[in-house]
């Protein structure tokens, strides 16, 4: 089976045609499956569950990289369509074969581009869920479940945000996810859509793209560079496993209520630069590596979830250590120069 799909191929062949042999398999719209979590996700998804059936839609930006996706490209049950979540005829045209569940990891997700250029934000971040709402709506698909994050709620000096809290995003990048999540509700409340929202903590782990703050300061002490670390590097954020990460959507996917909100994190709350000093040490190198740069406009002191909820409801608890999971990480990207150093 050829696992990429293009525009044509999808277009001009017969209506309600399935996407693969697997007639008796539940079919699963990841989009965004080309990037860090949706990769991984797409790959725990197809690991665990023999009868699904996944559709990446990924427009492939500069952090989608297909090569995150070598251990199911040739399974017949995984095709790639390159594509954009806010263009309406390539959606329609996987939706109308027969979808059971869409997860809409597709996002610009950097806070500094947000800063320099909104308008890519705007477009895919609530465009391209409107787009998908459509969809949902137009075809009966039975679940839909949109990938947010911790920063729409803004920044916490003591306590930690409940899924009932205000939003207060500071950026153009929260500001878009946050309008997007409430755009959801909007099609929950209005047309009754199978809807759930996931807001996750700071993830790590293998296939970040190294402009995130661990993957950068791993990969720069590797390349013998400075660190760059913002203002008092005091910043504090929570810390989730991108593997507890996937593992908390697969149970929202197939167990969480629709219109709820999950909030998802580990307890892990380190600042910046506790996170510094210790890949620094895992790599044997010096606090002088350290280079502190202007604090960058808007930028949250502490993010902060309780993350009851999940875990009362549908039973997740994080399974991986911090440090340890730290460790596997930086691990992971000294053993993958090949896949990084062009990317960088």
């Amino acid at each position: 089976m050829n696992t990429k799909l293009l525009y044509y191929d999808i277009i001009y062949s017969p209506k309600n045609q399935s996407m693969s042999a697997q007639s008796k398999s539940k079919k699963i719209i990841v989009t965004g499956g080309a990037g860090f979590v949706g990769s991984n996700f797409i790959a725990h998804i197809m690991d665990k569950y023999q009868e699904y059936e996944v559709i990446n839609l990924d427009k492939l930006t500069y952090c989608g990289n297909l090569e995150n996706l070598r251990g199911v490209e040739n399974n017949p049950r995984y095709t790639f369509v390159e594509g954009d979540i806010a263009d309406p005829k390539i959606v329609d045209a996987i939706a109308e074969r027969g979808i059971d569940a869409i997860v809409n990891f597709a996002a610009e997700t950097h806070v500094d581009r947000s800063i320099v250029d909104p308008n890519a934000f705007l477009h895919t971040n609530i465009h391209g869920t409107f787009t998908l709402l459509e969809a949902v709506k137009k075809y009966g698909i039975k679940k839909f479940v949109q990938i947010s994050t911790d920063e729409v709620y803004g920044s916490i000096e003591k306590g930690s945000f409940r899924e009932t809290d205000p939003l207060n995003p500071s950026s153009p990048y929260s500001a878009a996810k946050a309008g997007a999540d409430l755009l959801i509700f909007s099609y929950f409340k209005t047309f009754n859509l199978p809807v759930s929202i996931t807001r996750s903590s700071n993830n790590f782990g293998p296939f970040q793209y190294p402009e995130k703050l661990i993957p950068l300061f791993i990969t720069n002490i590797l390349e013998n560079k400075k660190i760059p670390l913002y203002g008092d590097g005091m910043n504090v954020r929570d810390w989730v496993y991108v593997k507890d990460h996937c593992e908390a959507i697969d149970m929202v996917l197939h167990n969480g209520e629709n219109g709820q909100i999950y909030n998802i994190g580990s307890n892990h709350e380190k600042s910046n630069l506790e996170i510094t000093h210790t890949i620094l040490k895992e790599l044997g190198a010096s606090t002088s590596d350290i280079q502190y740069v202007k604090d960058r406009p808007g930028h949250d002191r502490r993010y902060s979830l309780n993350c009851e909820k999940i875990k009362n409801e549908l039973g997740w608890q994080s399974k991986y250590d911090f440090d340890k999971a730290l460790t596997l990480t930086i691990q992971w990207y000294k053993d993958n120069k090949e896949w990084w150093g062009k990317i960088k």
